[in-house]
């Protein structure tokens, strides 16, 4: 239950709050990108400019841009799919859970569990 008696936090608590928020997302996805080109260098054989733009396609959910050569690229695709989907929806929910925050108490919305 939210205390109804408890003043909005001040905008400085906010800002300070969705600035962690923001540089934690950023440095998930920075790390996520950095997962995936470093195994579409490995198991692709591609040059690392290419590794990067295929992770940053597959992270984003645009979906892969070279096949892959054989079965060991193909397992390494498949998971970091799957990796790339919870992670860039994991690093936006970070990044708005400040102001989803900020929304509950400005309207004083009381949570049941």
């Amino acid at each position: 239950m939210v205390n109804k008696t408890k003043k909005l936090p001040h905008k400085k608590h906010f800002f300070t709050s969705l600035f962690r928020s923001a540089s934690f997302a950023l440095i998930f996805i920075v790390f996520s990108l950095g997962i995936g080109a470093i195994g579409y260098h490995i198991y692709f054989q591609l040059p690392w400019v290419d590794s990067f733009y295929n992770a940053s396609l597959i992270l984003t959910g645009m979906g892969p841009v070279d096949k892959a050569p054989d079965d060991s690229a193909k397992i390494f695709a498949s998971i970091y799919s799957i990796y790339s989907g919870v992670a860039f929806l994991t690093s936006v929910a970070v990044l708005f859970s400040p102001v989803f925050h900020r929304f509950l108490h400005k309207f004083r919305l009381d949570v049941e569990e």
